[in-house]
């Protein structure tokens, strides 16, 4: 009977790993390498009783999620221990009951086998996609102590159901995506979502959990890259997500009003259509929200011709955290009465007070698109290509980004993305995109302009799109570098301002300091604002490779009067830096606003301010 037994377990185990094979043998490149539906989770190895045994199959790491595995339903046998998965080939000596669920968006690889604790005859699903990764928990991870806020309790809920009914979330596998940031790094553990549609249920809300001292995270589309949309401990998620409703446009003027919970994109489109554009263009613009833009006053890549967010935000309303809305939705241009108090709460990061909607000035859409894809023999050359460019083109330029050559590898390792500049490659390359409102003239310029900097050997090789698919084959190898880099391994991102005759010095110092504890520094961004995304990768998280990166990345950006945070915010992990771009007064006049706001301190805790005394 053993025998007969053990023959079945190894016909079973042969087909799992034929299927195994398949699927590694399957990559894709994946938009972001994250499955937002529901996902079953093994518990973690420092638990007592863990029930996953010989079916948990778990995922080593999300930098490598490039593969397509079908999910498993495993039975597990009862009455085995861990003692029997010492090993793969350990799973030819229990049952295994398995069929293949499909799960056509799932992107999956399987790299090692879990295998501890006690287990039951029970029936688990087991998947190896970003999700099933167990990302440690921030508390824990950085030592964090939670402040003395209340927990939900039974009645809190009843209040909030009774406020978004049938909009509130407590069941712990649909909160898993919102207690997560889409790069995996941060984790928190809220037990309640809540989706108000209006800014009315915002305020109850607010106003109850001020009250009953309750913490809340505001939270956009999570697109985030520095920990300050996911909670750090229980506190209650604020989603946006329903307040996607557009208020009003006027063709006239271009300014649009609409609630924060809209999709970037989704505005884009919209504005399109009455021959405007969003004054702000993202990577992330398919997820993110403008109210989550706007309270990280977010860059991108249209800030060299539009400016900054606290330029083409009209007006706002904000919640504050005693309930009270905050009204200054004004669609004027010029409104001089006083404090403009719409800047307070323009990269807070939900600190001070829930951005509901936004008043937005939008520019008229181009009729006429290049883009010029450029490589340069050094970084001398790309700058003083930029030099030419704003000479040459003046008032169609419209962005000048740069990426190095270790950053053209990885689109092409792990996106599968061309390079469309043939021959031995560029140590750097330049994307520079013409906007106007004369195809003829604007050509002629960038025709002229080429053929300067190719003539004085300011660029080895180059290649011009005019037509949109090429146009956007060309800006995918610049605003695709942030998913190959996740592909990568675990990536230390920084975004750094700095003069831009210094920009990529501090690449090359950090990569020598580093040398092969790194597994690649590269460096990209928006040459035009002087804005460096620094990013190093490693096959996992190495405490010490933290160490030797910080805080020598912001010891070197303040010796050269340089910012920590161009616009990706300072959230939770930059906050304990803050002083190296802002002065002790700065800070401190910093938290008295955040305490007049919020007294309680419910607003997004432990994000973008210090600790008080830490320094």
């Amino acid at each position: 009977m053993g025998s007969s037994r053990a023959a079945k377990h190894s016909k079973t185990t042969a087909t799992l790993w034929f299927f195994l094979a398949i699927g590694l043998a399957c990559p894709r490149a994946t938009a972001w390498g994250i499955r937002q539906g529901k996902e079953f989770f093994p518990l973690s190895a420092s638990a007592s009783r863990v029930t996953m045994a010989g079916s948990s199959v778990v995922y080593h790491s999300l930098m490598w999620c490039c593969s397509i595995l079908p999910r498993w339903r495993i039975t597990c046998y009862k009455g085995w221990t861990s003692a029997h998965f010492a090993s793969a080939a350990s799973y030819t000596t229990f049952h295994e009951n398995w069929k293949v669920k499909s799960s056509k968006d799932s992107r999956h690889r399987v790299t090692k086998l879990w295998h501890v604790g006690l287990f039951r005859n029970r029936v688990f699903y087991c998947t190896s996609s970003a999700g099933a990764w167990e990302v440690p928990l921030t508390s824990e991870r950085y030592g964090v102590q939670r402040l003395p806020f209340s927990h939900v309790s039974d009645k809190d809920l009843a209040f909030f159901e009774h406020t978004v009914p049938g909009r509130v979330i407590t069941d712990p596998d649909m909160l898993k995506p919102f207690n997560v940031d889409w790069l995996k790094m941060v984790r928190g553990c809220s037990k309640v979502l809540l989706k108000p549609r209006i800014s009315g249920e915002v305020s109850e809300i607010l106003r109850y959990c001020n009250e009953r001292n309750l913490a809340v995270t505001p939270q956009g589309g999570n697109t985030g890259l520095v920990g300050g949309s996911v909670p750090v401990f229980d506190e209650i998620i604020l989603s946006t997500a329903l307040m996607n409703q557009v208020i009003s446009f006027n063709g006239v003027s271009g300014i649009l009003v609409c609630q924060a919970g809209c999709i970037l994109e989704t505005l884009n489109q919209y504005v399109e259509e009455q021959e405007f554009i969003m004054p702000l263009d993202l990577g992330a613009k398919g997820s993110c929200h403008i109210g989550g833009n706007v309270a990280t006053n977010a860059g991108g890549i249209r800030l060299l011709r539009y400016g900054s967010l606290r330029g083409t935000v009209l007006g706002l309303e904000a919640v504050l955290a005693n309930g009270r809305v905050l009204n200054c939705l004004t669609s004027l241009r010029k409104d001089n009465t006083g404090y403009d108090l719409k800047q307070l709460f323009i990269g807070s990061e939900g600190t001070l007070g829930v951005i509901t909607a936004v008043s937005i000035l939008c520019p008229r859409k181009p009729k006429a698109a290049n883009v010029a894809f450029l490589g340069c023999g050094s970084f001398a050359h790309v700058l003083e290509t930029f030099k030419v460019c704003k000479g040459m083109l003046g008032e169609i330029l419209s962005a000048y980004e740069f990426l190095d050559d270790e950053c053209m590898k990885l689109v092409q390792k792990h996106l599968k993305l061309n390079n469309p500049l043939t021959g031995e490659g560029s140590p750097f390359y330049v994307l520079i995109e013409t906007s106007g409102s004369n195809a003829g003239h604007d050509e002629e310029k960038l025709n002229n302009f080429l053929e300067q900097v190719i003539s004085s050997g300011l660029v080895i090789a180059g290649t011009l799109a005019t037509d949109e698919t090429k146009i956007k084959a060309l800006w995918a190898l610049r605003e695709r570098i942030t998913e190959a880099l996740t592909h990568d391994g675990y990536v230390y991102k920084y975004d750094i301002s700095l003069p831009v005759e210094k920009l990529y010095d501090l690449v090359c110092d950090t990569r020598a300091r580093l040398g092969k504890s790194a597994k690649n520094v590269v460096g990209y961004g928006h040459l035009g604002d002087g804005n460096l995304h620094l990013n190093i990768t490693a096959d996992s998280y190495q405490q010490t490779l933290l160490n030797a990166i910080e805080p020598f990345v912001y010891e070197w950006t303040a010796k050269y009067q340089g910012s920590i945070s161009a616009e990706h915010g300072l959230g939770f992990k930059k906050k304990q830096h803050i002083y190296y771009s802002k002065p002790d007064e700065a800070v401190e006049l910093m938290q008295k606003v955040k305490a007049m706001l919020d007294p309680r301190g419910i607003l997004n805790p432990y994000k973008t301010l210090p600790t008080q005394g830490s320094h």
